[in-house]
């Protein structure tokens, strides 16, 4: 059992997205406190889409993760999180990614990626950062309980100015449509970029893609897309810029026969989780397997940390 860590303050709550006026301002106000270092209470029932209507079936499909699964532990190796840039031709110019190398990464075997998603509002610093997704993978690994793997976190706004916008700008057209371009990105320059510079099993079945919030949308719409490319799936408390299940799984029977896990989850107190329960829904009705993850909390770093904790230890086997 991992010691309980101090609760630092959370610095960057995560709202809910393009859920309409009142999601657009409770971003912008979310955003201002984080600029400002004020903490942040947990994401309540209610806005955001509307209060949470939960099925019988919205509960947790896992245990919540220990105490202290999120923070260093002694006697536990750490891996390191490096800087990556690229040449992208979609946005014309050089981008940065984060990628994380488990502890005692070496050229001399090869390893399976996972290609992890940040929100609307972050970037390739989001996942170690706010989530602290590197000190939950050292722990699992160490554990024995996660494969070790190349993590890679990159900037999922493909624009020339991918920084983060102003609360102001967040959901402008243009911001909301960089996350679409991300897709060809991805396929045509990251992954390629990535296999050339570090030591990656190419194969289908060892590259895996997930994401939180609108990065959650992101890789269920790139992933389900291209399931030639990646085998492991994860959406967490994906946002409205998920698409429609019939645009996501035209062809039940190739996704069922392909796909090696399809991880959903939200938190029950968050506004957003009538988009995960409406791909759920669909999931059921054409028989493709999955899991459905439903804990306590909103649209905040404890549910993504929670559920990366599960999603990584059943990737790879």
């Amino acid at each position: 059992m991992y010691a309980s860590p101090p609760v630092p303050p959370s610095r960057r709550l995560r709202r809910a997205l393009i859920a309409g006026t009142a999601g657009l301002l409770c971003a912008a106000a979310a955003a201002a406190r984080a600029r400002s270092g004020a903490a942040s209470a947990p994401e309540p029932a209610r806005g955001f889409g509307g209060p949470p209507v939960l099925a019988a079936d919205d509960t947790r499909a896992f245990e919540a993760a220990p105490p202290g699964f999120d923070a260093p532990q002694p006697g536990v190796p750490a891996g390191r999180v490096e800087r990556f840039e690229h040449d992208s031709p979609i946005t014309g110019t050089r981008r940065a990614a984060s990628v994380y190398l488990p502890p005692g990464y070496s050229t001399g075997r090869k390893y399976p990626v996972l290609y992890l998603l940040h929100g609307i509002g972050g970037n390739h610093d989001e996942w170690r950062g706010y989530v602290r997704a590197h000190h939950i993978l050292d722990n699992l690994i160490a554990a024995g309980r996660a494969v070790p793997m190349i993590v890679v976190m990159p900037n999922g706004r493909a624009q020339a100015d991918d920084r983060v916008p102003p609360a102001d700008r967040m959901f402008r057209p243009e911001h909301v449509a960089a996350f679409e371009r991300f897709g060809p990105e991805l396929l045509q320059a990251l992954i390629p970029a990535i296999e050339s510079a570090y030591a990656v099993d190419g194969d289908r079945r060892r590259r895996a893609i997930a994401g939180l919030s609108m990065g959650g949308g992101q890789a269920l719409n790139i992933g389900l897309a291209h399931l030639d490319r990646f085998a492991w799936i994860g959406g967490f408390s994906p946002a409205p810029n998920t698409r429609p299940a019939a645009q996501l799984l035209p062809d039940a029977g190739a996704a069922r026969r392909q796909l090696a896990l399809l991880y959903l989850s939200c938190g029950r107190q968050d506004g957003l989780i009538r988009v995960p329960q409406a791909l759920r829904r669909e999931l059921q009705q054409r028989g493709i397997p999955h899991v459905w993850n439903v804990d306590e909390h909103g649209h905040v770093r404890e549910s993504w940390a929670d559920n990366l904790h599960h999603f990584a230890q059943a990737l790879f086997r």
